[in-house]
């Protein structure tokens, strides 16, 4: 709150730390404000409908009213990313490391053993990267679609994930806008079908394991969300799917987590998706911020030996640039307490 002294927070999924310095949050969107996206350009838009042929061919589309593959009429279309971050398993690689089974994860050479260990632990990096085009219409964001179209195209996001059993973690991004890494206005998601375990979210497959068995089997996030609802504080919105809240240790302003009500370990299980209340939470931002902000949204699932997860949708507006504190020290510096941003938002 105004003149509050910096708080330092621990973030309970992950243990990272922020420091809340909220002495500026006492203005009006607590002094940040976005500017409108420019409109996207039909001529050169590669995912508009009927510029199927500017893409690769299609792995997946949703078409309703039937039709050939790679030509209108979908509400949703998968293609393979053109500049791949991962190359399919089925790919020749140019040499696997020496000594190396094909295949293998390279281990961390100061894991364990003695002696002089090869500090260059390397391997092809095999898996798919795939590109959700979320509707046929030239709009920027998931905020420009009517909540049902929302719904649908995480649908697909849902069966694009069930697509890879064996990813060691299936991991769904949105970015909008230039500032969070788009490099096509266009609305789309990409899937990456990582073969390893991120160690961040191997830290977080740690923490809801540790609290399982501490408190003798219940779930981290829910028990999380149970407590944020009672205090209100930091409760954005609420609906019958699920419950979107500010963070406790949030690490930029306005940053927002979306939870089913009910945990389930995976979103490609059946159940909710949260899409309506997704839509509703950037109705929020847009009418808090003046303008749909630049932002980056994933849903992270449970990963590969996760037995005791919940899956969740982290969204991060990107209205402040990191600096030497964040990516030096790997702590977060956030200026607007999540319990104002949360009243913010509550209000639009």
């Amino acid at each position: 709150m105004p003149g509050a002294l910096p708080e330092l927070r621990i973030d309970p999924l992950s243990g990272l730390k922020t420091i809340v310095a909220g002495e500026r949050a006492g203005r009006p969107g607590g002094g940040f404000h976005a500017e409108p996206q420019p409109p996207v350009d039909p001529e050169s838009d590669p995912f508009l409908e009927g510029h199927e042929d500017r893409t690769p061919p299609e792995l997946y589309a949703l078409r309703p009213g039937g039709g050939p593959e790679n030509g209108p009429g979908w509400l949703v279309r998968v293609v393979p990313n053109l500049y791949p971050a991962l190359a399919p398993a089925d790919r020749p690689a140019p040499r696997e490391p020496a000594g190396m089974p094909a295949g293998a994860e390279p281990a961390d050479p100061l894991a364990a053993g003695s002696g002089q260990p090869d500090l260059f632990g390397a391997r092809p990096a095999h898996g798919a990267h795939e590109v959700i085009v979320n509707a046929p219409d030239p709009v920027s964001s998931l905020g420009m679609l009517a909540p049902e179209q929302v719904e649908i195209a995480m649908g697909v996001w849902r069966e694009r994930m069930r697509a890879h059993p064996d990813a060691a973690l299936a991991h769904l991004i949105v970015n909008e806008g230039r500032e969070a890494g788009a490099s096509l206005p266009h609305t789309h998601a990409q899937l990456y079908a990582l073969p390893f375990v991120p160690a961040a979210v191997a830290r977080e497959r740690e923490r809801f394991t540790a609290y399982w068995e501490r408190t003798q089997g219940r779930n981290l996030l829910e028990d999380l969300v149970q407590e944020e609802v009672r205090r209100r504080e930091r409760l954005v919105a609420v609906d019958a799917e699920g419950v979107a809240i500010c963070p406790f240790a949030s690490r930029v302003p306005f940053e927002v987590q979306i939870v089913p009500r009910t945990p389930r370990r995976l979103f490609q299980e059946d159940g909710p998706l949260c899409a309506r209340l997704l839509h509703d939470v950037l109705g929020r931002l847009e009418r808090a911020l003046g303008a749909l902000p630049p932002l980056n949204l994933w849903v992270r699932s449970a990963p590969r030996g996760a037995d005791h997860f919940c899956w969740r949708i982290d969204v991060l507006p990107r209205l402040t640039r990191l600096a030497g504190l964040e990516m030096g020290a790997g702590v977060s510096l956030n200026v607007v307490p999540p319990e104002r941003a949360a009243e913010i938002l509550r209000d639009a």
